[in-house]
C-alpha cells in the first residue's frame, strides 16, 4: 500500500510540476538578456545587413524539432550569446516550414534541423552549421566567422 501511496504522490508532483508555466515577465527576462532576432521580409533584412555591413545569422528551424528548441530556450536566450551576437550580427529565426522558410529553404539548401547560417547582405552563404551547440561553442563558432 505504502509503494501504491508514493506512486501517486510522486505523479502527482511530477505533473504539478510539469504544468508550471513561464510567466511573460520571465520571457521578457530571457528575451532581453539574450539573442535578439529581426521579424521581417528577408529583402528588408538583406538591406539592413548591407546598410549595417554586418552578416545575417540565420536559424533555420521548425516547429517540430526537439533541438532547435532547445537552442531557443537554452542557448539563444543566454547574456553572453546574447551580447556577441547582437553586436555582430543581424539576428533571424524562420521557421522553415511557414511563410517565406520554403522559399529560403530552396536558396538555403537545408540537410536537417536546426541549420545555422551565416549570410551577407548580397545573400551569399558565408558559413553553415547543421545541428544545435552549447552556448561557449556557438560564440566560437560565431567568432570564425567574424575573423574572416
Amino acid at each position: 500500500m505504502k509503494t501504491i501511496l508514493t506512486v501517486v504522490i510522486t505523479f502527482v508532483f511530477t505533473a504539478a510540476i510539469a504544468q508550471v508555466k513561464v510567466t511573460p515577465a520571465q520571457k521578457t527576462e530571457a528575451a532581453s538578456t539574450g539573442i535578439q532576432f529581426t521579424e521581417g521580409a528577408w529583402g528588408k533584412i538583406l538591406e539592413k545587413a548591407k546598410k549595417e555591413k554586418k552578416l545575417i545569422f540565420f536559424d533555420a528551424y521548425a516547429s517540430w524539432c526537439g533541438p532547435c528548441k532547445q537552442l531557443q530556450k537554452q542557448v539563444f536566450t543566454r547574456q553572453d550569446v546574447g551580447d556577441f551576437f547582437n553586436k555582430n550580427f543581424i539576428n533571424v529565426k524562420k521557421d522553415m516550414e511557414e511563410g517565406e522558410g520554403p522559399m529560403l529553404a530552396s536558396v538555403y539548401p537545408l540537410d536537417a534541423y536546426p541549420t545555422l547560417f551565416f549570410i551577407d547582405g548580397n545573400g551569399k552563404m558565408v558559413k553553415k552549421f547543421v545541428g544545435g551547440l552549447p552556448p561557449a561553442d556557438l560564440i566560437a563558432l560565431g567568432k570564425s566567422v567574424v575573423k574572416k
